[in-house]
Parts: structure tokens; sequence; C-alpha cells
């Protein structure tokens, strides 16, 4: 006789990996968050934005992309959850939004309920991180279509703006000034590319690095920086005009983004030093230049376009708030690109 157990899926692992998530989850909760007895969806409360005038809802959906393999080969699982949620709610926090809540998504070829509480507990500190509520998921057990071990995982997120507090391109002027906002690595971005220097290069997770002063594996799974309450207590303080979230495509791809047609943003590479970890990938992969700067952020993980009035006093709310900033650059008239000087 068959059964489902025997096509490879297993119900009771889901069901205490349910279990085994559920306190981490319940971290990230908000007091809009609204329980569903019958757990098939997240409810969340929206009687508080009667507050706004014109609200706008901005919704956000991502993956942490090839990085899940990293984590894999380390058997490590509770930081990659953050991952994601940084490529989600750091997207809304760019038109202004406030993150609300997010949903996860896992598929996996078979649940581990302990690596899954992992992953997602990851997800729900990650949210805590951002202001935001976890208010739902699924794990989807695929066997046969993937490896007892391999699992990816994405997700979406819901965020609010006043209609007249949209931060974007439009209010960006001739004069305003570039920050930089430093990474905390790699990030979620360019892993196909760190795997291919890696396996020319012969290099290990566990090979100790001096430059890093740690091993690559350890390196490479650095969290990606959240930057969602930052930003917000930048905006709501101080004069913002435009952000724009350094993920695939580099830093000047998108800051390009957030520029009108009409004016340029120049850069100044001699600003900062790139963390070591782009200098091993671009010395041990022979990377040049132009494909370094259109596959990694290289330690720029968020930019913030302001008046040069505003500049001292966001940096020194940033430095307040341990975030590494500095002047990157300035807008010009020009096409709405963004190059370095």
């Amino acid at each position: 006789m068959t059964s489902y157990a025997a096509a490879g899926v297993d119900i009771a692992a889901g069901d205490r990996a349910v279990e085994l998530m559920k306190s981490r989850v319940a971290m990230s909760r908000r007091p809009e968050v609204v329980d569903d007895a019958s757990g098939f969806a997240g409810l969340f409360d929206v009687s508080a934005l009667r507050g706004y005038t014109r609200p706008l809802l901005a919704t956000s959906t991502d993956g942490v992309g090839t990085k899940v393999m990293i984590a894999q080969a380390l058997d490590r699982h509770d930081t990659i959850g953050r991952d994601l949620v940084g490529m989600v709610v750091d997207d809304l926090v760019v038109c202004g939004a406030e993150p609300l809540f997010m949903t996860d998504y896992i598929a996996c070829g078979k649940v581990v309920p302990e690596r899954i509480a992992d992953i997602v507990g990851g997800v729900a500190e990650g949210c805590r991180l951002a202001g935001c509520a976890l208010v739902g998921g699924e794990t989807a057990e695929h066997p046969g279509a993937m490896g007892p071990d391999d699992y990816d995982l994405a997700g979406a997120g819901t965020g609010v703006v006043e209609a007249d507090a949209l931060l974007g391109p439009a209010r960006v002027r001739a004069g305003d000034v570039v920050l930089a906002l430093a990474s905390s690595g790699v990030h979620s971005n360019g892993y196909s590319l760190v795997r291919h220097v890696m396996k020319s290069a012969g290099l290990t997770l566990d090979r100790e690095l001096p430059e890093l002063g740690r091993t690559l594996g350890e390196e490479l799974l650095e969290p990606t920086r959240i930057y969602a309450a930052d930003c917000l207590a930048l905006a709501r303080t101080h004069e913002v005009h435009a952000y724009a979230h350094i993920t695939g495509g580099g830093l000047t791809a998108n800051l390009a983004r957030s520029l009108p047609p009409e004016l340029d943003a120049v850069l100044d590479r001699s600003s900062w030093t790139p963390p070591a970890i782009f200098q091993v990938l671009a010395g041990h992969g022979g990377i040049a230049q132009a494909d370094l700067d259109q596959t990694f952020n290289l330690g720029v993980g968020m930019c913030a376009i302001v008046p040069p009035t505003a500049v001292d006093d966001a940096l020194g709310l940033l430095r307040e708030r341990e975030v590494p900033a500095w002047v990157l650059g300035e807008i010009v008239p020009g096409q709405g690109q963004a190059a370095y000087r």
C-alpha cells in the first residue's frame, strides 16, 4: 500500500516545524496583528491607516538567490532568513514606505523541522529588526524535485507611505548630496559569480584568509544589513529626497533608478575603501573592475539623496544608529545616469 509518506512527504515533520518556529515568529509581532484561528491566512488590522490622509500601500517580493547554497554547505540556517527580509523591506523603504508585514515561502526536498525552524527564525529576527510582522508563510516539501538537503526561500512584504511623503526621483534636485550607507559585506547578490570564483580558484569555505580575519564561509554568510528602521528614522527627522537600495546590478545601476532623467549622480570612488572580501574575490577570480561594479555592492548597501543643508545632521543620526555612512557624491545636470568621476 502506498502513501504520501512513501512518496517522500512527511506531514508530521511539517507540523513539528510549525511548532518549533512559533516562539520565534512571535518576536516579530506588531500590535496590529490579528490571530486567525484556522491558520490559513495572516491578518493585519489596517484601522491604524485611518490616521493617514492618503495612504499608499507598497509591496515587494524577492528571494535570497544562490546564497542559500552557502548556508547549506555550512549547515547553518539561522541567518539566511535575515537576508530575505533585507531584500524585501529595504526595497519598500526606498519610496519611504514603512514595512508592515511579510510572508515567506520555503520549498525544500525534505522537511527537517529544526532546519526549517532556524530558517523561519532568521526571517522573524529580520522582521523584528525592520519593525514589521511575520504574519504567515508556507513550507512546501518537493521530494524528487529537490535533494533532501536543498531548499529555496522567497518572501513578500507590504508597507505604507503617506502620498505626499513619497520619496523618489521627482524630489531630487541639482546640488543634492549622495550619502553612502555601508553594507555588511556581499549581502545577497552576486553569489553565482562568488561560487564561480571559488570553483575556478580552488577556494573552500573553511579556508582562513588573513585579509578577512575569519573563514571565507563565515564572511560569505554574513547577514545582509537591514536599513529599513534607519532609513525611516532619517526620513522622519531630516529632509530626504530619495533612497536607492544597492542590490543586483551594483551601485551605479541602482542609484540611477532614483534619478530624474535630467540629472546625474557623480560619485567619488576615493571616498571609501571596499571591504576586503571584494578584493579577495577580484584577486582570486581575476574580475575586472567593470564586472565588480556591475555585480556587487562593493561596500555600499543603501544610498540616501539629501539636500546639502541636511548632510551633517543626517550623517550624525546614522552615526548614532551605528550605521557607517559618508558623502559619496553629488547630483548634477545630466541624463539620469550615475557614474564615477
